[in-house]
Protein backbone atom coordinates (compact mmCIF):
# COMPACT_ATOMS: atom_id res chain seq x y z
CA UNK A 1 0.00 0.00 0.00
CA UNK A 2 1.65 3.16 -1.04
CA UNK A 3 1.79 5.74 1.77
CA UNK A 4 -0.23 8.43 2.40
CA UNK A 5 2.22 11.10 2.42
CA UNK A 6 5.58 11.65 0.41
CA UNK A 7 8.94 13.15 1.66
CA UNK A 8 11.44 14.38 -0.50
CA UNK A 9 14.44 15.09 0.77
CA UNK A 10 16.98 18.20 -1.44
CA UNK A 11 20.65 16.84 -1.18
CA UNK A 12 24.01 17.50 -3.01
CA UNK A 13 26.07 15.23 -2.53
CA UNK A 14 26.15 11.16 -2.51
CA UNK A 15 26.73 10.82 1.22
CA UNK A 16 23.83 13.01 1.49
CA UNK A 17 21.47 11.10 -1.02
CA UNK A 18 22.26 7.71 1.24
CA UNK A 19 21.45 9.00 4.37
CA UNK A 20 18.02 10.23 2.89
CA UNK A 21 17.28 7.30 1.53
CA UNK A 22 18.78 5.51 5.01
CA UNK A 23 16.43 7.88 7.09
CA UNK A 24 13.13 6.99 4.39
CA UNK A 25 13.10 9.79 2.62
CA UNK A 26 10.81 8.88 -0.42
CA UNK A 27 12.20 10.67 -3.22
CA UNK A 28 15.48 13.26 -3.54
CA UNK A 29 15.82 16.41 -5.45
CA UNK A 30 19.87 16.60 -6.56
CA UNK A 31 21.14 19.13 -6.78
CA UNK A 32 24.43 21.28 -7.08
CA UNK A 33 25.50 24.16 -4.49
CA UNK A 34 22.28 24.27 -2.20
CA UNK A 35 23.70 26.80 -0.21
CA UNK A 36 22.60 29.05 -3.34
CA UNK A 37 19.11 27.39 -4.05
CA UNK A 38 20.33 24.72 -6.29
CA UNK A 39 21.80 24.66 -9.39
CA UNK A 40 22.38 21.85 -12.12
CA UNK A 41 23.97 19.11 -10.67
CA UNK A 42 27.54 16.97 -12.66
CA UNK A 43 26.71 14.30 -14.67
CA UNK A 44 28.90 12.39 -12.90
CA UNK A 45 27.03 13.43 -9.18
CA UNK A 46 23.79 12.05 -11.34
CA UNK A 47 25.79 8.86 -12.23
CA UNK A 48 27.09 8.11 -9.08
CA UNK A 49 24.55 8.70 -6.77
CA UNK A 50 21.79 6.82 -9.40
CA UNK A 51 24.48 3.99 -8.90
CA UNK A 52 23.91 3.87 -5.11
CA UNK A 53 20.84 5.09 -4.57
CA UNK A 54 17.33 2.93 -4.94
CA UNK A 55 14.72 5.28 -4.27
CA UNK A 56 13.56 8.01 -7.22
CA UNK A 57 15.89 10.75 -8.13
CA UNK A 58 14.48 13.91 -9.54
CA UNK A 59 17.18 15.97 -10.59
CA UNK A 60 17.78 20.05 -11.11
CA UNK A 61 17.85 21.80 -14.32
CA UNK A 62 19.10 25.37 -13.02
CA UNK A 63 22.09 27.37 -15.30
CA UNK A 64 22.76 30.05 -12.89
CA UNK A 65 21.83 31.15 -9.52
CA UNK A 66 20.17 34.11 -9.04
CA UNK A 67 17.05 34.91 -10.79
CA UNK A 68 14.33 32.38 -13.07
CA UNK A 69 14.80 34.58 -16.83
CA UNK A 70 17.33 32.62 -19.24
CA UNK A 71 18.76 33.87 -22.09
CA UNK A 72 18.45 32.09 -25.45
CA UNK A 73 22.18 30.47 -24.91
CA UNK A 74 21.15 29.21 -21.49
CA UNK A 75 17.82 27.62 -22.49
CA UNK A 76 19.75 25.93 -24.85
CA UNK A 77 21.98 24.09 -22.78
CA UNK A 78 18.83 23.40 -19.88
CA UNK A 79 17.76 21.30 -22.61
CA UNK A 80 20.72 19.76 -23.48
CA UNK A 81 20.93 19.02 -19.54
CA UNK A 82 17.49 17.41 -19.73
CA UNK A 83 18.77 14.73 -21.95
CA UNK A 84 21.53 14.23 -19.73
CA UNK A 85 18.93 14.04 -16.84
CA UNK A 86 17.11 11.42 -18.88
CA UNK A 87 20.16 9.59 -20.25
CA UNK A 88 21.74 9.43 -17.11
CA UNK A 89 18.51 7.40 -15.54
CA UNK A 90 16.91 10.17 -13.35
CA UNK A 91 12.85 9.67 -12.49
CA UNK A 92 12.23 13.32 -12.19
CA UNK A 93 13.18 16.93 -13.64
CA UNK A 94 12.83 20.39 -11.67
CA UNK A 95 13.07 23.28 -13.41
CA UNK A 96 11.55 26.70 -13.08
CA UNK A 97 11.29 29.65 -15.40
CA UNK A 98 10.06 33.34 -15.41
CA UNK A 99 9.77 35.93 -18.02
CA UNK A 100 11.14 39.15 -17.21
CA UNK A 101 7.98 40.35 -15.49
CA UNK A 102 8.12 37.51 -13.06
CA UNK A 103 4.86 35.99 -14.38
CA UNK A 104 5.61 32.09 -15.47
CA UNK A 105 7.13 31.44 -18.81
CA UNK A 106 4.29 29.02 -20.00
CA UNK A 107 5.96 28.83 -23.58
CA UNK A 108 9.63 27.44 -22.65
CA UNK A 109 8.24 25.56 -19.59
CA UNK A 110 6.02 23.82 -21.72
CA UNK A 111 8.73 22.72 -24.38
CA UNK A 112 10.70 21.74 -21.20
CA UNK A 113 8.14 19.25 -20.17
CA UNK A 114 7.60 17.60 -23.10
CA UNK A 115 11.62 17.39 -23.95
CA UNK A 116 11.71 15.50 -20.57
CA UNK A 117 8.56 13.29 -21.24
CA UNK A 118 8.19 10.57 -20.32
CA UNK A 119 9.92 11.94 -16.58
CA UNK A 120 7.31 14.12 -14.51
CA UNK A 121 8.64 17.68 -14.18
CA UNK A 122 8.31 19.66 -10.80
CA UNK A 123 8.52 23.84 -11.23
CA UNK A 124 10.49 24.54 -8.37
CA UNK A 125 10.09 27.63 -6.18
CA UNK A 126 10.79 29.96 -9.04
CA UNK A 127 6.73 29.75 -8.39
CA UNK A 128 6.93 32.21 -5.23
CA UNK A 129 8.27 34.65 -7.07
CA UNK A 130 5.32 35.42 -9.20
CA UNK A 131 3.08 38.01 -7.62
CA UNK A 132 -0.06 36.64 -8.06
CA UNK A 133 -0.20 32.54 -7.19
CA UNK A 134 -3.49 31.51 -7.93
CA UNK A 135 -2.94 32.93 -11.38
CA UNK A 136 0.35 31.31 -11.66
CA UNK A 137 -1.02 28.00 -10.54
CA UNK A 138 -3.33 28.03 -13.47
CA UNK A 139 -0.31 29.20 -15.62
CA UNK A 140 1.81 26.25 -14.74
CA UNK A 141 -0.91 24.09 -14.88
CA UNK A 142 -1.30 24.80 -18.43
CA UNK A 143 2.66 23.65 -19.14
CA UNK A 144 2.06 20.00 -18.19
CA UNK A 145 3.91 20.09 -14.68
CA UNK A 146 3.52 17.25 -12.51
CA UNK A 147 3.97 19.06 -9.33
CA UNK A 148 4.97 22.97 -8.17
CA UNK A 149 7.08 23.04 -4.99
CA UNK A 150 6.67 26.13 -2.98
CA UNK A 151 6.14 27.81 0.39
CA UNK A 152 3.20 29.69 -0.51
CA UNK A 153 5.07 33.04 -1.42
CA UNK A 154 6.51 33.51 2.71
CA UNK A 155 9.96 32.71 4.13
CA UNK A 156 8.63 28.93 5.18
CA UNK A 157 5.51 26.81 4.19
CA UNK A 158 4.37 27.18 7.99
CA UNK A 159 3.90 30.59 7.25
CA UNK A 160 2.70 30.13 3.90
CA UNK A 161 0.49 27.41 5.12
CA UNK A 162 -2.92 29.83 4.28
CA UNK A 163 -2.03 30.33 0.55
CA UNK A 164 -0.78 26.83 0.38
CA UNK A 165 -3.96 25.66 1.34
CA UNK A 166 -5.75 27.99 -1.25
CA UNK A 167 -3.70 26.30 -3.65
CA UNK A 168 -4.04 22.35 -2.58
CA UNK A 169 -7.88 23.39 -2.76
CA UNK A 170 -7.69 25.11 -6.33
CA UNK A 171 -5.37 22.35 -7.60
CA UNK A 172 -7.30 19.55 -6.77
CA UNK A 173 -6.20 16.97 -8.95
CA UNK A 174 -4.93 18.74 -11.75
CA UNK A 175 -1.54 19.17 -10.44
CA UNK A 176 0.23 18.47 -7.03
CA UNK A 177 1.55 20.55 -4.53
CA UNK A 178 4.44 19.46 -2.93
CA UNK A 179 5.39 22.28 -0.07
CA UNK A 180 8.77 23.56 1.08
CA UNK A 181 10.96 25.99 3.26
CA UNK A 182 11.66 25.16 6.56
CA UNK A 183 10.14 22.00 7.32
CA UNK A 184 11.04 20.30 10.13
CA UNK A 185 9.94 16.97 12.39
CA UNK A 186 9.09 20.01 14.40
CA UNK A 187 6.39 21.43 12.58
CA UNK A 188 5.57 19.20 9.57
CA UNK A 189 2.29 17.85 11.85
CA UNK A 190 1.08 22.13 11.89
CA UNK A 191 1.76 22.43 8.26
CA UNK A 192 -0.04 19.21 7.34
CA UNK A 193 -2.99 20.14 9.49
CA UNK A 194 -3.00 23.82 8.04
CA UNK A 195 -2.58 22.77 4.06
CA UNK A 196 -3.64 19.48 3.76
CA UNK A 197 -0.83 18.46 1.23
CA UNK A 198 0.34 15.27 1.18
CA UNK A 199 3.87 15.98 -0.28
CA UNK A 200 6.37 17.59 1.19
CA UNK A 201 10.09 18.82 0.78
CA UNK A 202 13.10 19.11 2.63
CA UNK A 203 16.39 20.17 3.13
CA UNK A 204 16.63 20.26 6.49
CA UNK A 205 18.51 23.94 6.49
CA UNK A 206 16.50 25.22 9.53
CA UNK A 207 18.38 22.56 11.07
CA UNK A 208 21.37 21.40 10.06
CA UNK A 209 23.51 23.87 7.68
CA UNK A 210 23.83 23.30 3.93
CA UNK A 211 26.84 21.41 3.64
CA UNK A 212 26.67 20.09 6.69
CA UNK A 213 29.19 16.73 7.02
CA UNK A 214 27.01 15.12 9.54
CA UNK A 215 25.60 12.28 7.81
CA UNK A 216 24.62 10.30 10.96
CA UNK A 217 22.65 13.55 12.24
CA UNK A 218 21.27 14.21 8.50
CA UNK A 219 19.86 10.99 8.60
CA UNK A 220 18.38 11.25 11.61
CA UNK A 221 17.00 14.23 11.47
CA UNK A 222 15.24 12.56 8.23
CA UNK A 223 14.24 9.56 10.25
CA UNK A 224 12.72 11.86 12.26
CA UNK A 225 10.66 13.93 9.82
CA UNK A 226 9.47 10.39 8.21
CA UNK A 227 8.14 8.76 11.52
CA UNK A 228 6.42 12.01 12.11
CA UNK A 229 4.26 12.05 8.50
CA UNK A 230 4.33 7.81 9.11
CA UNK A 231 2.04 8.33 12.20
CA UNK A 232 -0.31 11.65 10.60
CA UNK A 233 -3.78 10.07 9.79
Amino acid sequence: MRPKYTLEISVESIEAAQAAERGGAGRIELCGNLSVGGVTPSAELMRVVREQVRIPIFTMIRPHPGDFVYSAAEFAEMKNEVDGAKKLGMNGIVLGILNSDRQIDVVRTRELVELAQPLPTTFHRAFDECADLLRALEEVIRTGVARILTSGGAPTALEGSAMLASLVATAQDRIVILLGAGINASNITQVVEKTRAQEFHSGLGSTLPYGSLDYKKFEAEVRSLAQVLSRLP
